[in-house]
């Protein structure tokens, strides 16, 4: 395998990492206003969208190869954002009541085009692609 496939450095590995990074700045900044601005109306929401926030910044971290164990950092912050998603997505298409305004992750993310569905898939297929060989 290439190194251009293998790593997040260039080609798609680097479009992956600028998806995840546009998503964390996003997500983090929209529950930051929120928590400041409206709080009490929807705290639990807006808390979710902030730990998403989070979670995008540890993939994008992770994938993006910075840090000790990037790798690791990177399985476990795509993993828990594929748990998110799918959790909060199912309670609040189950409950649409449920929260009182949207999160990140609500209705499988259609607030955001349902790329944070597809994000952690992408993000699991390009963890599994360039694994080390051993």
């Amino acid at each position: 395998m290439s190194s251009s496939l293998s790593s997040t450095r260039s080609g798609p590995g680097r479009v992956l990492v600028a998806i995840y990074g546009v998503f964390a700045l996003a997500a983090t900044a929209r529950s930051l206003v929120q928590l400041v601005t409206k709080a009490d109306e929807a705290p639990l929401a807006y808390a979710l969208s902030a730990l998403a926030g989070v979670v995008y910044i540890a993939a994008t971290l992770g994938l993006a190869e910075i840090g000790p164990q990037p790798r690791r950092l990177a399985w476990v912050a795509v993993g828990f954002e594929l748990v998110g998603v799918l959790t909060i997505g199912t309670l609040t298409v189950l409950d649409p009541e449920l929260f009182p305004d949207a999160t990140v992750w609500s209705a499988y993310g259609a607030g955001y085009g349902w790329l944070p569905l597809v994000l952690p898939f992408a993000g699991i297929a390009w963890l599994i692609r360039t694994r080390p060989r051993g």
